[in-house]
């Protein structure tokens, strides 16, 4: 069982286009966070676990997410760190556009209040520093992001898209599957989401990996996890499927983690790889404490 004892406070940030985010975002301000000396504020996209065109759904599991026991507030809490949740929809009329993981198709939407939500983000990120002011409460201009399962795939995604905006980051529960800082393997080009072929195409700026690869990270995977999202269309098409299974296997354990950390491995990327016995799509005490001594490390 993983201790939890929520103390702070919750606020809601409306929805402000005029400030760059068309949803709102959860925001808690701990108890005693004014008294710390260095701050840093926590972000962990939310994560619904299913489609829904209620946007009240999606409401309700950021809000009892930001209370939870998962990775962020879990963190946030022991370090008395203030955190962002975002209340992102996840819509069922679009079923195959997964926002939640900030796929393809999320990260192509060109028009309407879903698009781009990783700039959304941002700007939530900066809003929140305002609030936290008017709170007297100051962080460091970086943030630490953490996320599990679909969050913890936006979470490596996003390191990938503004790492200069971080801090350190933690995604757990990754399906076995990285981003790869590659443009082709075998002449295969890598497109987003597997590799930066096309970065600069979608994302409208070259990828920075000079500031990737210093980037604290702290990735893992239960040994025992058979969540295997490649196989889920929501997830990924019928091309990048064919893509992953090309050239990292059919295999998500151990075939398809094992050849992704090589590969971070081998470009130098400052990370710590965690592969926990006994563990499926979850987490527990020891990683909780693993990933708590990991972040006090890196700030």
């Amino acid at each position: 069982m993983i201790d939890f004892c929520f103390a702070g406070t919750v606020i809601e940030i409306k929805a402000q286009p005029s400030q760059g985010f068309e949803f709102p975002f959860l925001l808690k301000i701990p108890d005693d966070s004014v008294n710390q000396s260095v701050k840093y504020l926590v972000v962990e996209t939310n994560n619904s676990g299913m489609a829904s065109d209620d946007f009240e759904v999606h409401y309700q599991k950021a809000k009892n997410a930001i209370i939870g026991n998962a990775i962020g507030p879990w963190i946030a809490e022991k370090l008395q760190f203030p955190i962002l949740i975002p209340i992102f929809p996840r819509p069922e009329t679009i079923w195959e556009t997964y926002t939640h993981a900030l796929d393809r198709d999320t990260l192509l939407i060109g028009s309407g209040n879903l698009k781009r939500l990783d700039l959304q983000l941002l700007a939530m990120i900066e809003q929140a520093k305002i609030e936290l002011n008017k709170h007297a409460v100051n962080i460091e201009s970086k943030v630490i992001l953490t996320g599990f399962s679909a969050s913890g795939s936006l979470a490596n995604r996003f390191s990938m898209l503004h790492p200069s905006s971080l801090q350190l980051v933690v995604a757990g529960g990754v399906n076995g599957i990285l981003m790869l800082p590659l443009e082709k393997i075998d002449e295969e080009k890598l497109d987003y989401p597997i590799g930066i072929n096309d970065f600069k195409q979608i994302v409208g700026k070259p990828f920075d990996k000079s500031a990737w690869v210093s980037l604290p990270q702290f990735l893992f995977m239960g040994k025992n996890d058979t969540n295997d999202a490649v196989e889920y269309d929501d997830a990924y098409s019928d091309s990048e499927r064919k893509t992953i299974h090309s050239v990292l296997g059919h295999q998500m354990q151990p075939e398809r983690w094992i050849k992704c950390q090589d590969i971070y491995i081998k470009s130098n990327v400052n990370v710590v790889f965690h592969t926990y016995k006994s563990i499926g799509h979850e987490t527990n005490l020891k990683i909780h404490n693993d990933i708590l001594n990991f972040v006090k490390q890196n700030i």
